[in-house]
């Protein structure tokens, strides 16, 4: 078994193009046989699209600033390296799947600045379709070729491939990385070039953080007015207001129990004012969201931002708050 650090690319793996002219040959040589594969970025959903890739039998290297986060990965069958150019230089591919824009920038443009050429990036963070766009200049700059990928569902999704994965880029791109999307989800999406992916996801978080609020606040009121919540969820149930978010996060809610998140009240918040960033750049009218966001801006003092999101329902019960949420 190899130490990590060592060049573990297969013998018969074919060279990758460095020149940014070569983009034809660039996706011919990313074929879906025997890809390796280097993901950054092994917290919750990063580590779980991990081990998604280990099952199917995937060569993969995973990396993280906090070098502890690759444990059960590496005990899983997982490589590493030193660092993220090390790890990065084992592999076809860099599937990144950090917290933010600035911190997938600063990994990509920055550290990886030399790594880039000849390789394919699939960037899974939810960032705005600006940042992503100016991502893909980047890598292009350098050699490489960008996909995004941003996707609905969180770690159980992506433990059995059930993910919802909406991808931007050049269609070329996309082709050469569906066998490897496919693990990740039964029916990857094409929606068109980079920016339209993370617009689609920042539609679709907003709607999130909208219904989640507009459940929370409809079920405190009717507590508070003594209506049975189980009476109130049958008629809600039969109507065409239901969402099935409401029963999934309806036990959390009335037992103050946000524990163990598969999304977390920071990143909520965060996308939220992305999205009211793009809806703004658009020329739409976001105003009815902004007392939403200042809402969720409340979070970090009262203990929530690594709460589950449905822990906004905390935020919600104003001065009428009982015990606090675990």
């Amino acid at each position: 078994m190899q130490n990590p650090g060592e060049d573990a690319r297969s013998p018969g793996r074919k060279t990758l193009i460095s020149s940014p002219d070569q983009s034809d040959d660039l996706i011919s040589n990313l074929t879906p046989n025997a890809m390796a594969i280097a993901l950054f970025g092994t917290g919750l959903l990063g580590g779980a699209i991990a081990s998604r890739l280990l099952e199917g039998g995937q060569e993969l290297w995973v990396w993280n600033r906090t070098a502890e986060r690759c444990q059960s990965l590496i005990q899983a069958g997982a490589r590493t390296a030193p660092t993220a150019q090390e790890v990065a230089e084992q592999a076809d591919w860099l599937v990144t799947v950090l917290s933010d824009g600035p911190s997938t920038e600063a990994l990509l443009l920055g550290e990886l600045d030399q790594q880039l050429a000849g390789r394919g990036v699939i960037q899974v963070a939810t960032i705005a379709p600006e940042q992503s766009q100016a991502l893909a200049a980047g890598v292009a700059e350098r050699g490489g070729r960008y996909l995004e990928a941003p996707v609905l569902g969180s770690k159980p999704e992506a433990l059995v491939g059930r993910l919802q994965l909406m991808a931007g880029g050049e269609p070329e791109v996309f082709a050469a990385a569906e066998p490897l999307l496919k693990q990740l989800s039964e029916a990857p999406r094409h929606l068109g070039p980079v920016g339209s992916a993370m617009a689609c996801k920042l539609a679709l978080n907003q709607l999130i953080a909208s219904l989640t609020h507009a459940f929370s606040l409809s079920l405190h009121l009717v507590q508070r007015s003594g209506v049975d919540v189980e009476s109130f969820m049958e008629i809600l149930r039969g109507s065409a207001l239901y969402a099935p978010t409401f029963d999934k996060k309806l036990e959390r809610e009335l037992q103050g129990d946000y524990g163990n998140p598969n999304f977390p009240t920071a990143h909520l918040r965060k996308d939220l004012a992305l999205f009211l960033e793009a809806s703004q750049a658009a020329g739409l009218n976001g105003e009815g969201l902004e007392g939403l966001l200042q809402l969720l801006q409340r979070s970090s003092d009262a203990g929530l931002d690594g709460l589950d999101y449905c822990a906004l329902h905390a935020l919600t019960a104003g001065h009428g708050a009982g015990k606090a949420p675990h």
